[in-house]
């Protein structure tokens, strides 16, 4: 502190702790993850994206009844309005977030719990919402290419789901794993930008529709959103994986960052990362373009020596690729991020509305000191 009268000012509450919380684990130090204490890397290889959005939303892993419940649930929330047909359609040559965040607003009117904030309550809601996400962002996909929506296939599974409604077809097996491992990695990640602004938001009682809306407006933002839709443009820049040692070194020199390298919080490499790069290299020779996992992994090796500083490779650097090689069109990439994270957005609400209050944070005034008051005719 540089006067003993004035607060410490943390730019962008870097490293503050704003509250406690049982749900997330995060040591950017060692390069750890965990929810509810259980390894990213024990869930990404071994559990589904419905498994871990139990564990997150019900504090355990499921048993095997309990798991067939929650996924009955969420098949059966695979259901849209019309009219949110007809406003996806009104805003159709939006930007995907702008259309998501605009229909997830527009769902509150339709749910009948939206005003409940019982724990329960937003449970469900946020069950819902996790069936409802992806439903929007395929439709507004087809509409907005003049082509009726794909309905959703009480068969398959939440990952597979999304890539059939996407699509139209039935994915391989492959790809609806690394599909579903993609949506396990970006479920929870503590109390990031989006995270973060839900809970600002429904610690004013606002509801979870509310605070899923705010979520979607800050995941919008390029700065936390954007890295997966960056990294695939810099792939297609590169183009050959021979150039990548040349760019790294222009863009170090220009001090421009490299896109998909380093992280606000890990200083070691992202846990979530290793689990998308083997996905990645099967993907890529599946889809007969293995020439993109071979620039990423030429990039990772030209950023090695920038490693001991904490600039570390981070899991949107493969999940972009993994995007790109299903044809998915760039814009809908952090979409994607938002469809995976509902679990953890709701779970983030919950914990604030199980013992709310106010999120209130100060500034530290640097203006002028007190003034008088001039009237406009006696102003130079």
């Amino acid at each position: 502190m540089t006067d003993a009268n004035q607060p410490e000012v943390h730019r962008g509450l870097k490293d503050l702790c704003f509250d406690r919380s049982p749900t997330t684990l995060i040591d950017g130090r060692a390069g750890e993850l965990r929810y509810r204490g259980y390894s990213i890397h024990d869930l990404a290889r071994h559990s589904s994206f419905e498994e871990t959005a139990y564990l997150l939303l019900h504090d355990e892993l499921p048993t095997r009844s309990e798991l067939d419940a929650f996924d009955g649930a969420l098949k059966e929330a695979r259901t849209l309005p019309g009219a949110i047909h007809d406003i996806i359609a009104a805003v159709k040559d939006s930007h995907p977030m702008d259309v998501l965040r605009t229909a997830v607003s527009a769902l509150a009117a339709y749910d009948p719990e939206t005003g409940d904030n019982s724990l329960e309550a937003t449970r469900r809601k946020g069950i819902r919402l996790t069936s409802q996400v992806p439903m929007i962002v395929t439709a507004h996909h087809h509409i907005r290419q003049g082509r009726e929506p794909v309905p959703a296939s009480p068969a398959l599974g939440h990952a597979a789901n999304f890539l059939y409604m996407l699509k139209g077809e039935a994915p391989s097996g492959d790809a609806c794993a690394l599909m579903d491992t993609d949506m396990v990695l970006h479920a929870e990640h503590g109390s990031n930008a989006s995270s973060f602004t839900a809970r600002v938001v429904v610690s004013t009682d606002a509801n979870l529709h509310a605070g899923i809306t705010a979520a979607v407006a800050a995941l919008s933002g390029p700065a936390h959103g954007g890295a997966a839709e960056n990294v695939m443009r810099m792939a297609k820049e590169i183009g050959d994986p021979a150039e990548a040692a040349a760019y790294v070194k222009a863009k170090r020199k220009a001090r421009q960052p490299i896109m998909g390298f380093g992280h606000r919080v890990y200083r070691a490499e992202d846990p979530r990362a290793r689990h998308m790069r083997e996905g990645v290299r099967r993907l890529s020779e599946e889809m007969g373009e293995p020439h993109w996992h071979a620039i990423l992994e030429a990039l990772v090796e030209a950023m090695r020596p920038y490693a001991r500083h904490g600039v570390n490779v981070n899991v949107d650097f493969y999940a972009g690729v993994v995007y790109y090689l299903h044809g998915i069109p760039e814009d809908l990439f952090v979409p994607i991020f938002a469809i995976g994270r509902i679990p953890g957005w709701t779970v983030q609400a919950m914990e604030q509305l199980e013992n709310n209050i106010l999120i209130r944070p100060r500034l530290l005034y640097t203006g002028p000191e007190a003034r008088d008051y001039v009237p406009i005719d006696e102003r130079g």
